[in-house]
């Protein structure tokens, strides 16, 4: 984690203090803002490597923040969103809006900075496996997307993606007629600390084939009985 800057959108000082601490222990860099202006404009000036967003805040909710810096552009930023609202129907919430892992307060500091070293590493070894590509198009017979500018198209007609859906549908598209076993989802998608209940890979699969079949009456997304799902359209 050393040298990593790290953006900290957190409105109680304790916490923060707290979070500043520890990261700034691990050798990181830490930006701290208490409100959705103050944190867009620290991340327009800095090159950030992550960020750690609290969802309970003053004005706009972190839940609005997430879709707000991925509707800017930032989708490949990681964010962890941190809160004392830990239900499972609120983590869903939380990565439906963009947030790649979702922590339940109160929590060990040992944990997040856990959380947050994989984060940045799996987030490297994306872009180290990108070094080097000319190619950012996928195509899979009706199903078209461009990873440069972040959008898919199915039959021609583009897709309103969540991040967390599209990083789902690129993996897909990636490795068509591979049978995707939900642990490796969770694993791929999610990361290995995060684990919620079986059914949030369900959830989202569910969520992705709904706008899929929107596009076309053709299925695409195929539940494997007691192994997960594959991408796969017949001829």
């Amino acid at each position: 984690m050393t040298g990593k800057k790290i953006l900290l959108i957190e409105d109680e000082k304790d916490v923060a203090d707290v979070i500043i601490q520890g990261l700034e222990e691990d050798g990181a860099f830490v930006l701290h803002a208490t409100n959705y202006e103050s944190a867009l404009s620290l991340l327009k000036m800095n090159n950030i490597d992550l960020v750690v967003l609290d969802v309970l805040l003053p004005k706009t909710n972190g839940l609005d923040i997430c879709k707000n810096f991925r509707n800017l552009g930032y989708i490949d930023l990681p964010i962890l969103m941190v809160t004392a609202l830990g239900g499972p129907e609120n983590v869903v919430l939380g990565l439906d809006s963009g947030a790649d892992d979702y922590l339940s307060k109160p929590f060990k500091l040992i944990e997040l900075k856990a959380r947050v070293r994989t984060l940045i590493r799996r987030n490297h070894e994306i872009a180290k496996q990108s070094q080097g590509k000319e190619k950012y198009h996928y195509v899979y017979k009706l199903i078209e997307i461009d990873d440069y500018k972040k959008i898919a198209h199915v039959n021609g007609q583009e897709l309103n993606l969540t991040a967390t859906e599209y990083r789902l549908l690129l993996l897909f598209i990636q490795s068509p007629q591979k049978v995707f076993q939900r642990s490796e989802l969770l694993d791929k998608i999610w990361g290995i600390n995060f684990d919620i209940g079986s059914n949030v890979v369900d959830v989202y699969v569910n969520y992705l084939r709904k706008k899929i079949e929107k596009a076309t009456p053709v299925k695409a997304i195929h539940t494997v009985i007691g192994m997960g799902y594959v991408l796969k359209i017949e001829d």
